[in-house]
């Protein structure tokens, strides 16, 4: 007598069970972010980030070295000011904009129509909608402690990026600057809060070699009196730009 074929309903198994469940719970990270940052858009929050965040920048773009024929992805673009003079530097090569916002997207087009080596794509970190090895260089500004799963989206940059291509993620949200750590009580989403060795960790596991850090001061002159919702006091918020944004870089090993 033939024994019953026993056949696995891998839909109904624990690892897919588990899967289904991560994957139910990513969709709705990216749901929240995706809202969050699209009331940000309506808000015109995307077009003041350039006034914020150059003067931590500018000093990195340095660091990089953009040749002309270089491409370049900018993940987390916003309504695309870096993106925009990324496109500037690397005249003959290929700049693309990535952003969860599609409002931020939308609006980084009709900035950037003009720039024809730039093209702007709504995608999330965890999953770039653009093939493996094309960069020369990956740069995320004052977005990363935002993504659900940090050590996927440093994974991703890592497959995006060709041999020797080199990852930047500058953020002002991290554990050594303790002035900056009161901000998850005033966002609206979640974020992660690491420390520069952690970010550095998890750039290793990724694969990458050659990893550092480097701290970016802020020299925007402080005001005398600061009444803004980010921070204490106009001493905080000197100490917070004295210290400075947190910049990681990691190369992509030759095969």
């Amino acid at each position: 007598m033939t024994a019953p074929i026993r056949r696995t309903n891998h839909q109904n198994s624990p690892e897919a069970n588990s899967k289904n469940a991560h994957d139910s719970a990513r969709a709705a990270e990216q749901k929240v972010l995706r809202e969050e940052f699209n009331r940000w858009a309506e808000a015109g929050k995307g077009e003041t980030m350039e006034n914020e965040h150059w003067p931590i920048t500018e000093p990195v773009l340095d660091l990089m070295k953009i040749k002309p024929t270089d491409n370049l992805l900018d993940a987390g673009c916003g309504a695309g000011w870096l993106s925009r003079v990324l496109a500037q530097r690397a005249s003959q090569g290929r700049v693309i904009g990535m952003d969860i916002s599609d409002e931020m997207v939308r609006r980084a087009r009709q900035l950037s129509v003009e720039l024809h080596n730039l093209v702007f794509v709504t995608g999330a970190i965890d999953e770039i909608p653009w093939e493996a090895n094309f960069f020369q260089h990956v740069i995320s500004v004052e977005s990363a402690y935002y993504w659900p799963d940090p050590a996927k989206g440093i994974a991703e940059l890592h497959r995006v990026l060709n041999e020797d291509g080199v990852a930047w993620i500058l953020i002002n949200y991290y554990g050594d600057n303790k002035y900056s750590h009161q901000w998850a009580e005033k966002l609206e989403v979640p974020v992660h809060l690491l420390s520069a060795q952690e970010w550095e960790k998890l750039f290793a596991v990724a694969g990458f070699q050659h990893v550092g850090h480097k701290f970016i001061p802020d020299p925007t002159p402080t005001p005398d009196v600061y009444n803004g919702r980010w921070f204490r006091d106009a001493a905080e918020l000197r100490a917070f730009r004295e210290m400075g944004g947190l910049l990681v870089y990691g190369t992509k090993a030759t095969l």
